[in-house]
């Protein structure tokens, strides 16, 4: 199928969020026009960001309400559009059959609009690597774009915390399985790590857990991984997803249904990702913060056997690279870059000595 033209228009779902907003401000800086689409456009605190960029006072980029939950609200959005980057969360990762119907009404969408080509889906590493058993990662440790995880696993439901792993797989195939019905377009799926960098907006410190989870350490007390018992953080700067995202919407030489895992290939466990922020910025006098272990005990029982697991696996992101020719950031600058920008753009206050 064909990459979206230079200067093409792009349509973005979940533009105020932590990844989607780095996509808008990435397509505008490239050239493109862009079609933000948001909850809400005049909730300032949430688009406020969006309006201040150039491309707004000059008409390049425009923004839409779109509720994800109401059928037919991309209809005229996507219409006169060449490519569509699907960032935006569904209300629920709970209920399949919920996540089934609001991929069908995108897909709706992108089919009536005549004029799509590209459709790039952001999915996750959950849906590579999160499984119900352990044991799985010991079995099949190497982590890639053609791995997913044990689906046959009578206990890999939404109420046993697997929801948005399962969710995420189902829209990977949703639009995959309708773009090569259509034969007009084509549908990309991202794989982003754990996503760290500098937010745009306020509100974007408490929407998504990684830059969360620095606030709290800013703040003085911070949790143990609870994603996947002890993993370690697999970093990637959201500045960088945001480029893969531009790059898959744009690049030949891709095929439907193709995934691609965007990672820097930096691993820390949450304890050093909390230690390097007095190391980055020894200037701040950053006074440290407390771990807290929410884990059930039986789980706390298993640290050693599950951190061992987690060290056994082998993430990668070679097909990436190759393919978009793609770069990644240092956890370090994501890190640096993150804290500065929750206490400029964030307000947030950190503990100091």
């Amino acid at each position: 199928m064909s990459p979206i033209p230079k200067g093409g228009t792009v349509a973005v779902t979940g533009s105020a969020g932590f990844i989607g907003g780095w996509v808008v401000k990435n397509l505008l800086d490239k050239g493109y026009r862009v079609r933000a689409c948001v909850r809400d456009v005049n909730d300032q605190e949430k688009v406020g960001f969006l309006k201040a960029m150039p491309g707004y006072a000059s008409g390049r980029l425009t923004l839409h309400t779109a509720d994800l939950d109401v059928e037919g609200c991309f209809d005229d959005i996507f219409r006169g559009c060449h490519g569509v980057g699907h960032l935006s969360h569904v209300s629920t990762y709970a209920d399949e059959d919920y996540i089934i119907k609001v991929c069908s009404h995108i897909i709706k969408s992108i089919n009536q609009s005549e004029t799509v080509n590209r459709v790039v889906v952001t999915s996750s590493i959950a849906a590579v690597i999160s499984e119900q058993d352990m044991q799985e990662l010991v079995r099949r440790p190497v982590l890639f774009e053609g791995r997913y995880p044990d689906e046959t696993n009578p206990r890999r439901t939404a109420d046993g915390g697997q929801g948005y792993s399962i969710g995420k797989v189902i829209a990977e195939r949703a639009f995959a399985n309708a773009a090569q019905e259509s034969g007009r377009w084509d549908a990309i799926t991202c794989c982003p790590g754990d996503n760290v960098g500098p937010i745009l907006s306020r509100h974007q410190k408490n929407r998504g857990p990684w830059q969360h989870n620095i606030e709290t350490m800013l703040l003085g007390q911070y949790s143990q991984n609870v994603v996947g018992a002890y993993r370690p953080w697999y970093t990637v700067d959201v500045r960088d997803v945001a480029e893969a995202h531009v790059r898959m919407l744009s690049s030949d030489g891709l095929k439907n249904g193709e995934r691609f895992i965007a990672w820097s290939t930096e691993t820390r466990d949450v304890e050093e990702v909390c230690a390097s922020i007095a190391r980055l910025l020894p200037e701040l006098g950053f006074a440290g913060a407390t771990l807290v272990d929410p884990l059930p005990d039986k789980v706390k029982a298993k640290e050693a056997e599950y951190r061992a697991i987690w060290r056994g696996c082998e993430l990668r992101n070679d097909r990436i690279v190759t393919a978009l020719n793609m770069e990644f950031r240092s956890l370090d600058t994501s890190i640096r870059d993150c804290v500065e920008s929750l206490i400029t753009v964030g307000g947030v206050s950190p503990v100091v000595f």
